[in-house]
């Protein structure tokens, strides 16, 4: 996971969170009733570049890990390090945080392209 996240997942009710208009990473907390104090000096960060999602009917189940391999042929199990269980209202919460926050990335760097193949560039073209 990343070393730093740049906006909270913030209760649905909290005005700001889904506003459309981008905030500096800097943006104080929102004031009033929403607001939520986040205290972060305990949390452990890590990087994953692997995440498998399974579930119950009554929550989600996020497994992230790293996958040290390359290529398609997995020749050893991916070793997860964190596991997130969520209900689904918090799950489709942190969906649209995400949502947002990858549409403001793309909106300043371009899109993102998840099929490795089509990002593959020939030799003939380097």
């Amino acid at each position: 996971m990343a070393d730093s996240i740049e906006e909270p997942v913030v209760a649905e009710e909290t005005p700001h969170a889904a506003s459309d208009s981008p905030q500096s990473p800097a943006a104080p907390a929102p004031v009033g009733r929403n607001a939520i104090e986040v205290h972060d000096a305990k949390c452990v960060a890590n990087y994953a570049n692997f995440c498998r999602v399974t579930g119950t009917p009554e929550e989600l189940i996020v497994d992230f890990g790293l996958n040290k391999q390359v290529g398609p042929d997995v020749a050893e199990p991916i070793e997860i390090s964190q596991r997130l269980i969520v209900n689904f209202f918090t799950a489709k919460r942190l969906m649209a945080a995400l949502h947002m926050a990858v549409q403001r990335h793309e909106a300043a760097f371009g899109v993102l392209e998840t099929d490795v193949q089509k990002r593959i560039v020939p030799r003939s073209q380097r």
